[in-house]
């Protein structure tokens, strides 16, 4: 008789994400002041920002556009009527003691966006609609650096820069539609391509233009109570967001597996030691105090506004995925790197216009363009090879003209320079060579170089093939065409 193991409870993780995303506005949300990074600090300053007496708020209407443009790509129902309101908090980075913000009667609500996870495997997509249960304007805090620790504690002192304070922000919701840390960091991602294809943000994590608070809790499967949340903080990539997540599901399950009650409470990821840490308890909307900001009139957008910024939207990246599968035949995976940044998109889209394979555009434009990227800390609009000087190589490379090999050794030279490859190729003389009788001869040639190696060829070491191109190749330098090369190799090796 055996006895059965014992049989872990398995548990399921609920997880949703409140985004903060600056706004790229010139201007701050209500007031005058440069909302450009980087400054000197304290010096994008102004007595609306710093709430001195006497001073009005009033409110940057950029900020308004870019909001409901945000709201309509992500679905939601735009309210023709909100307001704005005070949360009450006390902190040094909040010069007035209160920041604005909307509470009952957000912009925009009720809204979706689709995320996909792709296979490493097969390059296939796995797509899940992940709720949005509101999107609200509000203003950011200045920021707190601290001396000798990344953190209020174990620093020496903490030093406060109030250039953030009153930067134009919206903060998006999502539902707890979210179930593990790879989820949660790619709907973090597609929410930064979406903010970046329209213009208003530039999503950058490290300098704090995009910022996610993570909630977190796990129940037994089954279960529909939902179980004791708990908010990570301090998450400045999406990596650190998946290894956050993952981390805090592990240690609540060892918690409750272990009898131990789950505290509600706002934890830091720290990085260094890739674990989160207890910040402090968490605190309720009834703790801010809420109620209607007495200095700034109710919002009203009208139908034909908003039919206006409907209409200004462009393609997203999600119906540019779909387009590239379908019109093009891309797989997935091709189309997702294609769309991660609006100007490689458009970069790809001219070249094709341009006359190029589209197939052979995407591989061009994801492989050898994106590694002179990378290797070069580049942006796709800063290279010289136009996409009508890609479409022309491509169509070089297809019209037999040039090998794959040559148009690999010109391109390095095309990306810095500019210049058209038929122009280059011509002055080079890097024509591939697709003479039957002219290759026929250096294939001659070789054999008769070497007569050892075409004797055991003949003996059945038919590998030696490879030797014999390689010859080929050498003697025309690399300009032979690889098809017609092996094909009348073959005949001649066979005697």
């Amino acid at each position: 008789m055996t006895s059965a193991a014992p049989v872990k409870t398995q548990y399921e993780a609920i997880i949703g994400l409140e985004t903060h995303c600056q706004l790229c506005t010139d201007t701050k949300i209500f007031s005058p002041s440069s909302n450009a990074f980087g400054a000197v600090p304290n010096t994008h300053v102004d007595p609306i920002v710093m709430g001195l007496p006497g001073v009005l708020p009033v409110l940057n209407g950029t900020v308004l556009e870019y909001a409901v443009k945000a709201g309509l790509a992500l679905n939601c129902q735009i309210a023709p009527y909100s307001k704005f309101d005070r949360k009450q908090y006390f902190y040094p980075d909040l010069p007035k003691n209160y920041q604005i913000s909307q509470y009952d009667l957000p912009i925009a609500e009720h809204g979706w966006l689709e995320i996909e996870l792709i296979d490493k495997q097969s390059k296939e997509a796995t797509r899940k609609r992940i709720g949005i249960t509101r999107l609200h304007m509000e203003e950011d805090a200045g920021k707190l650096v601290h001396a000798g620790s990344d953190r209020l504690s174990g620093s020496a002192y903490s030093l406060v820069d109030y250039n953030r304070a009153g930067v134009p922000l919206i903060e998006i919701v999502s539902e707890p539609d979210l179930r593990s840390g790879q989820e949660a960091a790619e709907y973090a991602q597609e929410l930064r391509r979406i903010m970046r294809y329209l213009g208003i943000s530039d999503g950058n994590m490290q300098e704090g233009s995009l910022r996610c608070d993570v909630n977190v809790s796990v129940r037994p499967l089954g279960q529909e109570a939902f179980g004791t949340k708990v908010e990570i903080k301090n998450m400045n990539s999406f990596s650190a967001i998946q290894k956050a997540i993952d981390h805090e599901i592990e240690r609540q399950v060892q918690a409750l597996e272990a009898g131990e009650p789950i505290i509600q409470e706002t934890r830091l990821w720290e990085e260094g030691s890739q674990r989160t840490i207890s910040m402090r308890s968490k605190e309720g909307s009834s703790d801010y105090r809420y109620f209607p900001e007495p200095d700034l009139p109710p919002l009203e957008v009208s139908a034909e506004q908003l039919s206006t910024w409907q209409a200004e939207l462009p393609e997203l990246p999600a119906q540019k995925r779909r387009h590239y599968e379908t019109a093009f035949g891309l797989s997935p995976y091709d189309a997702r790197v294609l769309t991660d940044e609006r100007a490689v998109a458009e970069y790809f889209e001219a070249t094709v216009a341009a006359g190029a394979n589209a197939k052979l555009a995407a591989n061009w434009v994801t492989q050898d363009i994106a590694a002179y990227l990378n290797a070069e800390k580049l942006t796709i609009d800063q290279i010289a090879l136009s996409p009508a000087s890609l479409a022309e190589m491509i169509q070089l490379i297809e019209a037999g003209t040039i090998s794959t090999k040559i148009a690999k050794e010109i391109v390095p030279e095309l990306l810095q320079d500019g210049g058209s490859p038929q122009a280059l190729v011509e002055e080079r003389g890097l024509s591939q060579l697709s003479d039957p009788t002219e290759l026929g001869a250096i294939i001659d040639q070789v054999l008769s170089d070497n007569p050892d190696k075409l004797e055991q060829y003949r003996a059945g070491k038919t590998k030696l093939q490879g030797f014999f191109v390689g010859q080929v190749m050498k003697q025309t330098e690399g300009r032979a065409d690889p098809k017609l090369t092996n094909q009348l190799l073959g005949e001649k090796l066979k005697g």
